[in-house]
């Protein structure tokens, strides 16, 4: 199974641990009184969308700066490795580059 860690800020965490074996990974998750995310499953097909063929090896959400980033690793059809980072806000990709 997918491994997800989620690393946000302090509040955020203690809002959401209540609520964190309701969380469905295909709907977008609601941050209370903050933001709305976009669905993993979407942020993850957009990555996948990048490299097809490619496998998902982890992902990681986090907060930095007040930015929500979903960054994705995967593995292509001939081993090489990417890191896809992605706006968890619009899904927007912010960076597209071969793990070193």
């Amino acid at each position: 199974m997918k491994r997800l860690t989620a690393l946000v800020a302090a509040g955020v965490i203690t809002s959401l641990a209540a609520h964190a074996q309701a969380m469905d990974p295909d709907k977008p998750l609601k941050l209370p009184g903050t933001v709305t995310i976009v669905a993993f499953d979407q942020l993850e097909a957009t990555a996948l969308a990048l490299h097809p063929g490619s496998t998902l090896l982890d992902t990681d959400l986090d907060e930095a700066y007040g930015r929500y980033l979903y960054q994705v690793e995967l593995e292509d059809a001939n081993g090489i490795e990417w890191d896809v980072e992605l706006d968890a806000l619009t899904g927007r990709v912010l960076k597209n580059h071969q793990d070193t």
